[in-house]
């Protein structure tokens, strides 16, 4: 993918979004805390299983004092099956404690802030720093990374290598919107294995970098 291309692509995605369901942080954007706590949920877990247990879990508890006050094996209760999930409700009250104890009960609006927090890495951060806040940020999961390299658009081989490159070559207006689009594509449309390549309106601008197998 030219540098040039990328413009037509979002546009693109951005149009054939439309027809795919919204990622599951997307519905719990509520408050930067539903937000925060929605992501950290959604970790190697389905969207399906993640949105179920958000709305359990907030149904409970919205606000980092609600959460504290919970008992862990009750936040483990509702918040299972997510995966790992006893060691989300231990992360999940320790974030509460240090929110109330650090923050004022607030959630940070700052990358370095809310990376000092227990759990939380730099796709949660930048998450949070963009759709909580709607502050320039680069949100990097297995979808973004894995696509942005399929396109040829990054060479990278981690997630943390893929945002630096997307911060020095993405054109700063698509930070925010980039996560959003290419879960939703990486969802529906180019799987990590056999992606659906005859039905993508984005085939003219792939290189196709390591796809052995396609649809």
């Amino acid at each position: 993918m030219n540098d040039g291309d990328i413009h037509h692509t979002i546009r693109i995605l951005r149009r054939e979004v439309r027809n795919w369901p919204v990622p599951a942080i997307g519905h719990y954007t509520r408050t930067p805390f539903t937000t925060l706590i929605s992501c950290i949920l959604s970790l190697r877990t389905q969207d399906a299983t993640t949105m179920e247990a958000s709305r359990r879990l907030f149904a409970v508890a919205d606000a980092p004092e609600a959460m504290l006050a919970l008992r862990t094996d009750r936040i483990e209760r509702l918040i299972y099956p997510v995966a790992f999930y006893r060691v989300k409700a231990r992360t999940i009250k320790k974030i509460a404690g240090e929110l109330l104890e650090r923050f004022d009960g607030g959630v940070p609006g700052a990358l370095d802030a809310l990376l000092s927090l227990p759990g939380v890495g730099r796709k949660t951060a930048n998450i949070v720093v963009t759709l909580a806040f709607g502050k320039p940020g680069i949100a990097v999961d297995t979808h973004v990374h894995r696509i942005a390299n399929r396109w040829g658009y990054v060479a990278t081989r981690t997630p943390d290598q893929t945002e630096m490159a997307l911060r020095g070559k993405l054109p700063r207006r698509y930070w925010i919107a980039i996560n959003d689009l290419l879960v939703a594509f990486g969802q529906n449309l180019c799987k990590p294995l056999s992606p659906f390549c005859s039905k993508c309106a984005l085939a003219d601008f792939c290189d196709r970098v390591g796809v052995e197998r396609s649809r």
